[in-house]
């Protein structure tokens, strides 16, 4: 068989091979394109946590983490179903709550013994005279 009726992939002896160099480099970039692909899908609960600023996002963040280090897909599953839910805000409105308590029962937020020593000196006396001085004490409250 004749050199000049071989195909044009197979190279003469001793001269690069052009196809297996462009191949390398198609194969180099596709496994990166791939990577990036990869990491881009995998960070995706994490992205739209950060996005939308939910509370729970570091735990969709961790969750993240074991499922890429432990390969247990459930992991990173829930870490986007945790990420798409908008879970309510208890804190902020107990904080409230309690703030406003204290304003009602007079107490210092870092003392606890002042309500201790109003419980020992509680008025004795009719009831009268206990709702008596429970109407004061509303009075003085709301001034």
């Amino acid at each position: 068989m004749a050199p000049h009726h071989l195909p044009f992939f197979i190279t003469q002896p001793n001269e690069t091979d052009v196809l297996m160099v462009v191949m390398g480099i198609f194969l180099v970039g596709a496994v990166l394109w791939v990577g990036t692909l990869y990491w881009r899908l995998h960070s995706l609960p994490e992205r739209m946590a950060h996005k939308s600023e939910k509370l729970q996002f570091e735990i969709v963040a961790i969750l993240g983490l074991l499922s890429l280090f432990t390969h247990i897909h459930l992991f990173w599953v829930a870490g986007l179903l945790l990420a798409m839910i908008d879970l309510p805000d208890f804190g902020t409105p107990l904080r409230g709550i309690a703030g406003s308590v204290e304003k009602i029962a007079n107490a210092a937020p870092d003392d606890g013994s002042a309500a201790e020593s109003e419980t020992k000196s509680a008025p004795t006396g009719s009831p009268e005279t206990r709702q008596s001085g429970a109407k004061k004490a509303r009075e003085a409250s709301d001034v």
